[in-house]
């Protein structure tokens, strides 16, 4: 006999028209897009250039920073000190660090007036050049190597400790390791990470932006809003944006047909711990491998943040207007994901919901936020002028960007406080809101006050949309910034890049901290 249907709870209702707003705000912008898109004959050489140098720029960079975070990864894995703790929650500095200030940063650094060409030229070496090709791959691996070395961590420490003492006790040598621990691991977690730092790099664009070295050193990224700003070539803007879509989505395929997974067993959770075939060298390598990360990401902070501090209080008025316009635009974004995510994940971790309902959230890391702007472009051009909403657009294009983000984290979450508070719900003939409200919401504290403190950071370092839409008086602090760089006020920069760099660290540690304050464990 058929199970009973089961109504439609209100909380359930909610999630399914999330879930469609999110399909729409997606597949409406990706359509027009596709709508207006033309032949491919109308694609100059420099655009097929621009396709070119984004797959060898975006391989590139990911194959460096996953080849880097290896032994990062498995120096953190295997050794145990003081401030492992501070030392790894370092590495996820950069990722919430707005794309503009690590630029500049690393301009610090590398550049031709930076630390390392001055010391070169004090010893009579020639200069390096950080335009071009060098340029981009050397900024995408300082702000992906944390996310790749996290993402092969968690793979590392997934090994039982039951199965290293067994290798113990069989006296395995480091080759022994690498043949029958590392390789699997490693297969089974690089696809995944070089995959999502692809996408990363391949939809970048203010980094193109900055370090691109002219026509041979051209994004897609770039070369849509070049048509889009420069040209008002709206057909060869849309078509780079479905040869944009479709890079994402054959990357996706190709990382999901070679990925496998590792086969170790379960077991129970166990500190770092050594590896048989430990030696005086690997010890060695692996304390390299932990300064050397190191150094690379907190120097440019340090350059940016001893050369900016003293300009912050002369900064001019209209960069504090673009600040308070961030700051605002920040937190409409970081309501707008949470009120979109929060039903999701509740439907999503409920007895009648799906799991591939989860990819829905994934649609916005296949699909350019430039592609969505550019498509929500063509379909409010012929009603209303486009720049009059370049905040709201804005806002609405960051609030997707850190959606999955926010999913990453709370659908876990949620279907714990299922398993656990739901049930106890259930036997007391909770329902509905009240149900949600006081009986899953509370477990959902802490994942919700991590997520929306990564998309207020996101939304405060954005430089994509706004660039397309904005006029003089809207800009956004990252805008502002980067037209004080290019207008040669260096000192004006720095400072801006200090406020920037503070305000958004500062809004990920408000909400983060607020979701810990006397949140239900």
């Amino acid at each position: 006999m058929a199970k009973r249907a089961q109504p439609v709870t209100p909380v359930q209702m909610t999630g399914w028209i999330m879930i469609l707003l999110v399909v729409l705000a997606i597949f409406g912008p990706l359509g027009a897009v596709l709508y207006r898109a033309e032949g491919f004959s109308d694609l100059r050489p420099a655009d097929w250039a621009a396709v070119r140098f984004t797959l060898l720029q975006a391989a590139l960079s990911a194959a460096l920073s996953c080849l880097v975070a290896i032994p990062v990864a498995r120096a953190l894995a295997r050794r145990r000190f003081r401030g492992r703790g501070a030392y790894i929650s370092l590495m996820g500095a950069p990722f919430i660090l707005p794309v503009i200030v690590a630029v500049m940063g690393l301009l610090a650094i590398f550049g031709r007036a930076g630390w390392l060409n001055t010391a070169l030229e004090g010893i009579g070496a020639g200069q390096i050049e950080i335009y071009g090709l060098a340029g981009v791959v050397l900024a995408h691996v300082f702000l992906n190597l944390p996310l790749a070395t996290r993402l092969i961590l968690q793979a590392w420490l997934a090994v039982p400790s039951e199965r290293i003492r067994l290798a113990h006790s069989l006296n395995f040598t480091a080759r022994d390791m690498r043949r029958h621990f590392v390789w699997p691991l490693l297969r089974a977690a690089l696809p995944g990470a070089a995959m999502v730092i692809f996408l990363i790099c391949t939809t970048s664009f203010a980094v193109a932006l900055i370090l691109g070295g002219g026509p041979s050193a051209t994004t897609i990224e770039l070369a849509i809003y070049q048509a889009f700003r420069f040209d008002f070539d709206l057909g060869r803007a849309a078509l780079l944006g479905v040869i944009q879509v479709a890079i994402c989505v054959g990357a996706g395929l190709v990382a999901w047909r070679f990925a496998t997974a590792a086969e170790f067993g379960g077991g129970l959770d166990r500190p770092a711990m050594a590896w048989p075939g430990d030696s005086k060298g690997a010890r060695f390598a692996d304390r390299a491998a932990l300064i050397l990360a190191g150094a690379f990401l907190l120097l440019p902070l340090a350059a940016v943040t001893g050369e900016g501090i003293g300009a912050v209080a002369g900064l001019p008025l209209s960069t504090w207007e673009a600040a308070l316009r961030s700051i605002l635009l920040a937190l409409a974004s970081t309501a707008l994901a949470v009120s979109l995510a929060l039903p999701i994940a509740l439907l999503i971790a409920g007895k009648s919901g799906r799991a591939g309902l989860e990819a829905v959230g994934l649609l916005s890391i296949a699909v350019s936020p430039l592609v969505i702007g550019t498509g929500l472009f063509l379909i409010v051009f012929p009603v209303v002028n486009p720049v009059a909403l370049s905040l709201p657009i804005t806002g609405l294009v960051n609030a997707l960007v850190a959606l999955p983000f926010l999913l990453r984290a709370l659908v876990p979450a949620a279907r714990q406080a299922e398993a656990t508070q739901g049930r106890l719900a259930d036997a007391l003939g909770m329902q509905g809101f009240a149900r949600s409200r006081h009986a899953i919401l509370p477990r959902l504290r802490r994942p919700l006050g991590f997520g929306a403190g990564l998309a207020a950071a996101f939304s405060m370092g954005d430089l994509g949309v706004i660039a397309l839409f904005s006029a003089q008086g809207q800009e956004t602090l990252p805008l502002e910034m980067y037209r004080l760089f290019g207008s040669y006020r260096t000192n004006d920069a720095q400072g801006a890049a200090v406020l920037l760099m503070a305000l958004s660290l500062g809004m990920f540690w408000l909400f983060d901290r607020g979701g810990r304050v006397n949140a239900a464990t």
